[in-house]
This record gives structure tokens, C-alpha cells and sequence, in this order.
């Protein structure tokens, strides 16, 4: 016997017993500072400015205040199901993905990398927050702690594991 698809009403229900308090994360990144100010503090300790240096390098990648300081590249959906990787470049026009869309089936296992640049200052406590929608209702919201990224010339990459769902995403709006 095939499956009932839920009425807009069971949806909306869903949504409403998965909406999340947007405080729920008890997670509260450090006070932001910048690479000089971390580069000042206990500059007359000679181990802790190795450390520093290992940690932060040399040299800031971008002082450009215009370019954002994080920059997201690249978003790739892998499924081990799927004949290869589908990957979504955001470097370019955005404009086209509007007009795009992909339904992965239920019960298919996936995982999102996302590639990015941090390309000024530290970034502390960063969040990728996921929300899932079916039949254009949010059922589900998820948040996910990506951590604290310096700046440097080379991507990140971030790769989330998710659930087996059914969602389809939609072309943006």
C-alpha cells in the first residue's frame, strides 16, 4: 500500500512542532577581536608568538574592507547513490541557480560540503542553519556549529552530515 502524501495541514503541524527557539543554542562565541589586537596580547612571550604564528600566519590575506570576510564558493551535495557530486560554484551568477532546482528522494543519505575564505579576521562560532521545506511548508530547521576559521589564502572546506530525508529545494527566490 503506497503512502498517503500529508495534506498542507498535516505540513503546517509538522513545521509548527519543529520550530525552534532561534536562542536555543547555548553556545556564545568568544568577544570578537581583531588579528592585531590577539597579535598584541602577550606579544613579550616568546612560546605563546610561536604558537600565534602557527596558528594565525604571517601575513592578512585581504585588508580590502569592501570584499566580505567570509566568502562561501562553493556548496557540493554528495550522495553516494548519485552518479557523481552535484556542485553548486557561487563565484559566479548567482541569477541561474534561481531558475534551478534538485529533489533528493527519501531516504537517501547525503552530505553538503561547503567550501569558503576567510579573508580579514577570525571567524568565531560559525553557524551553517539549514532549513527543510516539503511542498514549499518549513518542516524543519536545523543548526549546525562550523566552528572558528582564521584568514588564509586557501579554501575551508566543511563537510555536514544530514539525515535521510525527503526535501526538495526549490529554485531561490
Amino acid at each position: 500500500m503506497a503512502e498517503q502524501e500529508p495534506t498542507a495541514e498535516q505540513l503546517a503541524q509538522i513545521a509548527a512542532e519543529n520550530e525552534e527557539d532561534e536562542h536555543s543554542v547555548n553556545y556564545k562565541p568568544p568577544a570578537q577581536k581583531s588579528i592585531q589586537e590577539i597579535q598584541e596580547l602577550d606579544k613579550d612571550d616568546e612560546s605563546l608568538r610561536k604558537y600565534k604564528e602557527a596558528l594565525l600566519g604571517r601575513v592578512a590575506v585581504s585588508a580590502d574592507p569592501n570584499v566580505p570576510n567570509v566568502v562561501v564558493t562553493r556548496l557540493t551535495l554528495v550522495c553516494s547513490t548519485a552518479p557523481g557530486p552535484l556542485e553548486l560554484d557561487l563565484t559566479g551568477d548567482l541569477e541561474s541557480f534561481k531558475k534551478q532546482s534538485f529533489v533528493l528522494k527519501e531516504g537517501v543519505e547525503y552530505r553538503i560540503k561547503i567550501s569558503f575564505r576567510v579573508n580579514r579576521e577570525i571567524v568565531s562560532g560559525m553557524k551553517y542553519i539549514q532549513h527543510t521545506y516539503r511542498k514549499g511548508v518549513k518542516i524543519d530547521k536545523t543548526d549546525y556549529m562550523v566552528g572558528s576559521y582564521g584568514p588564509r589564502a586557501e579554501e575551508y572546506e566543511e563537510a555536514s552530515t544530514s539525515p535521510s530525508v525527503s526535501l526538495e529545494i526549490p529554485p531561490l527566490s
